[in-house]
């Protein structure tokens, strides 16, 4: 049988911040200091869960935390993925832009107007991504450059010259 997980015992400035963080206004930080405090008097992982009204991971979980970053582990972290890297690199960002200044009729498409989800179809087959990515991807690397994005409209003009002269020069 495998020996229960509790926790080191924390030291008189750790325990402080426990009990300072049992008040706190972040139910995160309060969650923590309630799992560790239970685990330091030597309740069980299941029995500290069970208590909580939460899953026995997210004891384990704080216990390992508290263990591996002591006070740090009170705070919540960022929720980002250590893996996730940007798809689009610098150089890939500047042949998508580059790509995105010419016409999509250029690439065989038929239309004028690009969409990100053509763009995105465009910049696989060009070979500036190993695979296709979703329009959000494109956007989002657009953005990193600060280029906005926004649907393509359609304006409605008419073939008559005096148009412009009608509608009082709104139009230019």
């Amino acid at each position: 049988m495998q020996a229960p997980l509790l926790v080191r015992p924390p030291t008189d400035e750790e325990r402080q911040a426990l009990t300072a963080g049992l008040r706190s206004a972040d139910a995160f930080t309060v969650r923590r200091c309630q799992v560790i405090l239970a685990s330091a008097r030597g309740e069980h992982v299941p029995a500290i869960a069970r208590a909580l009204g939460c899953c026995e991971q997210t004891v384990r979980s704080a216990v390992h935390a508290f263990a591996q970053d002591g006070e740090a582990a009170l705070q919540r972290g960022s929720s980002r993925p250590h893996s996730a890297a940007p798809t689009f690199d610098a150089a890939a960002t500047e042949r998508l832009l580059a790509l995105l200044r010419r016409s999509p009729r250029e690439f065989g498409h038929p239309t004028s107007l690009w969409t990100l989800d053509l763009a995105a179809q465009t910049a696989h087959a060009e070979g500036i991504t190993p695979t296709r990515l979703s329009r959000e991807t494109v956007r989002t690397a657009l953005l990193r450059r600060k280029v906005g994005w926004r649907r393509a409209k359609r304006w409605i003009t008419s073939p008559d010259p005096a148009y412009a002269q009608k509608k009082g020069g709104a139009i230019a």
